[in-house]
């Protein structure tokens, strides 16, 4: 799944594609899409100019001059694919988004998972989120009190948007190996100096990440994984073998040496 990287990634890519540009077309091409982006709604923004996009979290919002807000979340493999109104479409195609300069924005997904709504920010409501990584919010003390009724293990309770927003599966498989901590620790144990060191090891991976080409739009640029899928591999740190475990249905993957219960 795209993560807080990727998707901060793709808003930047949207809005040089689009920020002061009009809108000739919004359609919704796929079926799962069209529910929730009917073309009697996709209509309203044609002839209305892209003010700016926003992140928050994993979401991209999509602000236009009417009032009207395009909200977009990739979910597992969703991506912007940005070309040429003449051109054919890229495979998985599932919405396009096109401007008054030719250019057009493709949300392409293999899995067809990911959704598209258009609404006035007073209708648009986002699920509860927690402080980003490098937010001035987050910390050691604000991660504890997230996590201090978590009676599971730690990487599934990571993985919650109330917990930290704009964090998945890889930055936090990546996160706990940086701190040394074993991704089936109870959530809710973490003393002091664990949590600090999993504060600042969650703010490195993002931030490194975000030095780093997207990796769902470049697989030969992907940055280079401590662990994550490395099952079988010596560890960077200690050279014993990676471990793969699946946690909430989500792989997981840990050195069971150097990292601690």
């Amino acid at each position: 799944m795209p993560e807080l990287p990727e998707v901060e990634h793709a808003a930047r890519q949207l809005e040089r594609s689009a920020r002061g540009r009009m809108i000739t077309r919004l359609e919704a091409l796929h079926p799962a899409l069209r529910r929730r982006l009917p073309p009697r709604r996709a209509r309203r923004a044609v002839g209305t100019t892209v003010e700016r996009v926003e992140r928050r979290g994993k979401h991209q919002l999509v602000h236009l001059a009417s009032g009207d807000v395009l909200h977009v979340h990739f979910r597992m493999t969703g991506e912007w694919v940005v070309g040429r109104s003449a051109e054919a479409l890229p495979p998985y195609a599932r919405a396009v988004l096109e401007l008054d300069d030719g250019t057009r924005v493709t949300l392409a997904d293999p899995r067809a998972l990911s959704t598209i709504t258009l609404g006035t920010a007073a209708e648009l409501a986002l699920p509860p989120l927690a402080a980003e990584p490098l937010d001035s919010g987050f910390s050691a003390a604000t991660l504890g009190a997230r996590l201090s009724s978590r009676s599971g293990s730690m990487k599934p309770a990571l993985l919650d948007q109330r917990v930290v927003a704009g964090l998945g599966n890889i930055y936090a498989v990546e996160a706990l190996w940086r701190a040394r901590i074993d991704p089936r620790t109870c959530a809710a144990r973490l003393g002091v100096r664990r949590l600090t060191r999993l504060a600042e090891s969650i703010r490195e991976v993002i931030r490194d990440a975000l030095d780093s080409p997207a990796r769902y739009s470049d697989a030969a640029a992907r940055p280079a994984f401590a662990v994550y899928d490395r099952e079988g591999e010596p560890c960077p740190r200690c050279g014993s073998r990676v471990r793969r475990i699946v946690q909430a249905g989500r792989s997981t993957f840990f050195c069971g040496k150097c990292q601690r219960l």
